[in-house]
């Protein structure tokens, strides 16, 4: 009789998970339909417009001729070249700038720490092209001979995008907990090397979604450039929209190649810095 009690009890919970899981389903149905939606299926008609060949809707005419065009012209790579530089570049900076004002936050006081944020993300509020055209008025009105230079690219770039640098590594290092520091310091550790062999690795999972929230719009942005770069160097986020709304090069259906190849080109960059990232989610307070 016990031997029967005991398995029906083993029964009953293990029935329990079943029904647990089927109301987690239910409750991603929203989350599942809006990612086929807004994500899935704009992946899927840029993948089968960069195939086709016609500029018609119903013209189902599949080619590599596109991705093949891109290639064997030497503007386009050489645009490509360009823009992943000069993202690079303004990638580094905004490392360079947000990674040290992302760690003075996170080891300020709540009310500061509060205020910062705020500073951080109020010009997130104003509309890009009014950001920009001030950046530029700023250049006109000190009398720098930075205008319509890669210079002042670049220092738009960094100004645009910054905030989205120090965001996720804000997030991580406040998240740090703090008895690491006092252990290093315990050891023998200097704030120099704690810095290095502690809070470097263990936020690494900040800096890499830092990096890749900055650098795929500074590779395909359009606003910056127009405003602030060089006349007659386009970047291949230029040549995308002439592409597709003015029917240069091969219309869509070229414009939408580009866009495979640049997404691959980041979808692999990605993927090496992920590998580098050893130590994510040690060392976090959950609490």
């Amino acid at each position: 009789m016990d031997r029967f009690n005991i398995f029906k009890g083993a029964k009953r919970q293990s029935r329990k998970p079943k029904k647990k899981i089927k109301f987690d389903l239910l409750l991603g149905i929203p989350y599942y339909i809006i990612l086929s939606i807004l994500i899935v299926l704009p992946i899927f008609l840029l993948l089968l417009y960069s195939f086709l060949e016609g500029e018609s809707n119903f013209d189902l005419t599949f080619s590599v001729n596109h991705y093949l065009n891109f290639f064997r012209e030497p503007l386009f790579i050489k645009s490509m070249g360009r823009s992943i530089w000069i993202a690079f570049l303004g990638t580094f900076f905004s490392l360079l700038i947000g990674y040290p004002l992302a760690f003075i936050i996170a080891r300020s006081k709540p009310r500061t720490k509060m205020l910062l944020i705020l500073l951080i993300t109020s010009p997130m509020w104003i509309n890009m092209i009014l950001r920009v055209l001030a950046i530029k008025q700023v250049f006109e009105m000190i009398n720098l001979r930075l205008h319509l230079t890669e210079t002042a690219l670049i220092i738009g770039m960094v100004n645009i995008f910054l905030p989205f640098m120090v965001l996720p590594i804000f997030t991580v290092l406040d998240k740090m907990d703090d008895n690491l520091f006092e252990a290093a310091a315990d050891l023998g550790a200097t704030k120099t090397q704690t810095m290095i062999k502690v809070v470097i690795p263990l936020s690494l999972s900040g800096v890499l979604s830092g990096i890749i929230m900055v650098f795929l719009p500074m590779a395909t942005t359009l606003v910056v450039p127009k405003y602030l770069g060089p006349s007659g160097k386009n970047l291949i986020g230029n040549i995308i929209e002439q592409a597709i709304t003015k029917r240069q090069y091969g219309g869509y259906g070229y414009g939408a190649a580009i866009a495979v190849v640049l997404a691959a080109i980041i979808l692999l960059m990605v993927t090496i810095m992920k590998k580098v990232d050893k130590y994510q989610e040690v060392g976090i307070n959950e609490n």
